[in-house]
């Protein structure tokens, strides 16, 4: 079976909505490697967009996952629930920062918690407005798109968007926008076009994901938390790119010294199975009746399953330690690269969230084109990479963090050799 066949097949049978980062038709996978349908061998650096953090099928998580799947698959917990929900929930209460009282609700993706920390937020204020940032992503459901900060591809062509939705500048310095002009732009909004005292919630990720690997300044959550506080809005943390030993802390918040209300995440938290979560202040929490949470398949238990192993192997393998680790290897490989490559404007992230952003040589403009090249030479030659950021112009590393030694050292060969053929070409 060749990929291209199968590629025909997909281009008659599934919506053109969704996109395509690669042709390649994956057979099996292991830890940092995949194979395609074809043989050919790809180191991943993609992690399934920052889900398989532990690897792909880390025994630890494969085992968990069978052990579950031999006694039950489902029965929603709304009608019969079962102790491993509630031991999550008690294990994710203690990790999440804050020190306060927290409780948790389970759901299926990174949107649909986006969503329900808005619902908990309206709710628990008994107000509407939400204020999100430019250049930030929470999801593709339509409060997901209205908060998002990002047009094409998200929001192009699907109408109107949630109302009571507003968006401040998030500090890029790289591009001109300092924290001083986020948050000037925030007290701003609430003089001229938004009543404090209406906002729910203002929403943030740690670290942007899809908008470009931009961490978030410490005076720019000091300076939310201050506000929030001021006037009783709900701080949330959009920690579902970000969360479990990405960032070199089991969430990216840890990094601050002040903590967010409510806690979304998903992605790593069950290796590779769908499964996410709100984690926040019990009584903000509580503030929702019964029935105005959860879902069909909202903690799954084979998602819940992998999950705890997850947390069992991020704490045995001491991953938060290795994705500081890495990530300062790949920043001083970056570096390298980057004294003979004047395209690399910047390379940033926290952990093992790092990226390289390319403008002209002269810095005049981003420069897409050059990162798309490299992604895809380094494709070519069995390296996986993504590009992001609101212009195009970010590789994104997004490796699990228990890639090998050996092979982390021939992804950073495979890495260097493709900024060179670009170059020459």
């Amino acid at each position: 079976m060749l990929n291209s066949e199968i590629s025909k097949r997909r281009d008659g049978a599934i919506s053109r909505g969704v996109g395509m980062q690669t042709q390649i038709y994956v057979d099996r996978a292991s830890n940092s490697e995949v194979w395609d349908v074809e043989g050919k061998r790809y180191i991943d650096f993609a992690a399934g967009i920052a889900v398989v953090n532990t690897g792909h099928c880390h025994p630890k998580v494969m085992e968990a996952v069978r052990r579950q799947a031999e006694s039950f698959t489902h029965t929603c917990h709304q009608v019969l629930p079962y102790e491993s929900y509630v031991r999550l929930a008690e294990r994710l209460n203690d990790k999440v920062p804050g020190d306060f009282d927290k409780k948790t609700v389970f759901v299926t993706t990174g949107a649909e918690a986006v969503e329900n920390a808005i619902k908990i937020a309206r709710i628990a204020t008994g107000r509407d407005a939400v204020v999100a940032f430019g250049g930030g992503f929470h999801g593709r459901t339509f409060m997901g798109m209205s908060l998002t900060g990002k047009v094409h591809p998200y929001k192009a062509g699907f109408g109107a968007m949630m109302p009571d939705v507003f968006h401040v500048p998030f500090p890029v310095e790289l591009h001109g926008t300092t924290t001083a002009d986020a948050l000037g732009a925030l007290t701003g909004l609430f003089k001229s076009d938004l009543d404090p005292g209406r906002v729910a919630a203002i929403v943030i990720e740690p670290v942007q994901g899809e908008g470009g690997f931009y961490p978030a300044p410490a005076e720019l959550m000091r300076g939310l938390r201050r506000l929030c506080d001021e006037h009783g809005i709900v701080l949330i943390a959009d920690e579902v790119q970000t969360g479990f030993a990405r960032t070199g802390n089991l969430f990216a918040m840890e990094g601050y010294d002040v903590a967010a209300d409510l806690t979304t995440m998903a992605k790593g938290l069950a290796g590779g199975l769908p499964l996410a979560a709100v984690t926040g202040r019990a009584d903000l929490m509580d503030a929702a009746h019964a029935g105005g949470l959860g879902g069909t398949y909202g903690g799954n238990p084979l998602g819940i399953a992998a999950a705890h192993a997850v947390l069992d192997v991020i704490e045995e393998e001491d991953l938060c330690a290795r994705a500081n680790e890495l990530g300062s290897r790949l920043k001083q490989r970056l570096e390298a690269i980057r004294s003979t490559t004047p395209e690399i404007a910047e390379i940033r992230g926290p952990g093992f969230m790092v990226a390289a952003e390319f403008n002209t040589a002269d810095g005049s403009r981003p420069n897409p084109e050059m990162a798309n090249a490299i992604r895809a030479e380094a494709l070519e030659r069995g390296l996986v990479l993504l590009t992001c950021g609101v212009h195009g112009n970010v590789i994104r590393f997004l490796a699990p963090i228990t890639v090998p030694d050996d092979i982390f050292a021939e992804a950073m060969d495979i890495l260097d050799a493709s900024v060179s053929a670009v170059k020459a070409a």
